[in-house]
């Protein structure tokens, strides 16, 4: 069956690093466009950051500078780098697969990561 699976999660003090790993199987992943969630506590579902699958890699005005995507195909594996975090970088980041034609979702149970000050 399809699966994403994130991992890395975890509590780490402001100005930590942490780094997040989404292993995929199931899927073409090097043909799906992956994206990295988050949801902050009482807030929405937010971007993070885009990997598509040409090599393009976007991100938030929030973390630009300091989160870092990539992927290794090889591995069927997204990568977040986060760096300097801060508490606001806190919530349950959710890994996701997107393919367009046919629209095509998926989606990671989530990691937790907290940030304390």
């Amino acid at each position: 069956q399809v699966q994403l699976v994130e991992s890395g999660g975890g509590l780490v003090q402001a100005g930590g690093s942490l780094r997040l790993s989404c292993a995929a199987s199931g899927i073409a992943f090097s043909y799906y466009v992956m994206r990295w969630y988050r949801q902050p506590p009482g807030k929405l579902r937010e971007l993070v950051a885009v990997f598509s699958s040409g090599g393009t890699a976007n991100y938030a005005d929030s973390v630009k500078g300091r989160f870092g995507i990539s992927r290794d195909n090889a591995k069927n594996t997204v990568y977040l780098e986060m760096n300097s975090l801060k508490p606001d970088d806190t919530g349950v980041y959710y890994c996701n697969g997107r393919f367009l034609r046919p629209p095509l979702n998926y989606w990671g149970q989530g990691t937790q990561v907290t940030v304390s000050s």
